[in-house]
């Protein structure tokens, strides 16, 4: 298997030399990309076949039970000679699972979809492996690391929510200066508890002193922390706070239903993502590929956008647009979450949750 995975490297080199050597003696650009898809497909159908003969497919994930079962069943559709199963837990659960099975050197998933804290720690111990699917030409360089390690399946961006009965559309603060101003009207502002997230993110765009010193002034604001996104935009819905920080597409669910509520995007936006990856040691590492191919394939994002995800590919926007599009927005990659114990530290002391 190896000596064939290095006769198929050593071709792809041949293939890209023969694909420059072209462009550069002046051959129609067309023709040589139309060579180039040629092989690409060629490739792809070679990997099915192997993927076809391991027959299985694990997917460890964090996606809602009801939402992992309907990615399965379009896969299996999509490739029906391979068993696709998924086991789903809370992103502390995904990890502590993945840790105790490789201290008992287990390897029984393929691909995992999870949390970008993790991210640093499963490279570090060589869990994860590189792999460049073609499909992460369509997402922008912001939500994909360089070498294939991790690429943003869904996003998580933070903004403003506001209850429309309480707090006029002209009222409402477009900018984090703005929202200092609050509270000499009386709103009340309804915070994560846990919203480390949001201070790591503005640390990363304005440096920590900066940082620090927003949310210092916005702490004497009238804040009010509380935990969890959807039961505060529920809170803010029912008219209980006029104002609140949060994930932008839980306050969009309540507003389709609805209910009383919007939201704009504050800029710059702090933007989680949750990326997929591939095992190191995957039991069917081919049939692992061909399901991250899946899920970052404009079949597999629309199928995302379908349960109110933030999708992120470029030709699948999430519904509305503005979820993802049309702000300046900072993305929090792996690398800071290195910093999140210290955030939280610090977020908690900012705002008096010691």
């Amino acid at each position: 298997m190896k000596n064939n995975t290095a006769k198929r490297g050593r071709y792809r080199m041949k293939v890209t030399r023969l694909f420059i050597d072209h462009a550069r003696k002046g051959v129609s650009g067309l023709l040589v990309l139309g060579l180039w898809f040629a092989w690409v497909g060629t490739a792809y159908s070679a990997a099915a076949d192997v993927a076809k003969a391991e027959g299985e497919l694990v997917w460890w994930t964090t996606m809602a039970q009801d939402q992992s079962q309907k990615v399965i069943e379009a896969f299996m559709k999509k490739h029906p000679s391979i068993k696709a199963t998924y086991w789903r837990s809370g992103s502390n659960g995904v990890h502590n699972k993945i840790m105790t099975e490789s201290r008992a050197n287990r390897h029984s998933w393929d691909v995992v979809t999870y949390t970008a804290e993790f991210v640093l720690e499963l490279k570090q111990r060589k869990l994860i492996a590189a792999y460049d699917s073609p499909e992460r030409r369509n997402y922008s360089e912001d939500l994909k690391d360089d070498k294939g390690y991790w690429t943003a399946v869904y996003a998580l961006p933070i903004g403003l929510g506001y209850n429309t009965k309480l707090v006029k559309k002209e009222e409402v603060p477009r900018s984090y200066d703005a929202l200092l101003e609050t509270k000499k009207r009386g709103w009340r502002i309804s915070i994560d508890n846990e919203g480390e997230s949001l201070l790591a993110g503005l640390i990363q765009a304005w440096g920590r002193d900066k940082a620090v010193r927003y949310l210092t002034k916005l702490a004497t604001q009238n804040v009010v922390p509380g935990r969890g996104n959807t039961q505060r935009a529920q809170a803010t819905a029912a008219g209980e706070f006029p104002l609140l920080i949060a994930y932008t597409h839980s306050i969009e669910w309540f507003k389709l239903q609805g209910a009383p509520i919007d939201w704009v995007n504050l800029e710059p936006a702090v933007v989680q993502v949750n990326p997929v990856m591939l095992a190191a040691n995957a039991p069917h590492p081919n049939a692992g590929k061909l399901f991250v191919d899946f899920i970052l394939s404009k079949e597999g994002q629309t199928l995302l956008q379908s349960f109110h995800r933030v999708t992120t590919h470029n030709e699948v926007k999430p519904n509305p647009a503005r979820l993802i599009e049309g702000f300046k927005r900072v993305v929090l990659y792996p690398e800071d979450h290195q910093t999140l114990v210290e955030s939280a530290k610090l977020y908690k002391k900012i705002f008096g949750l010691q």
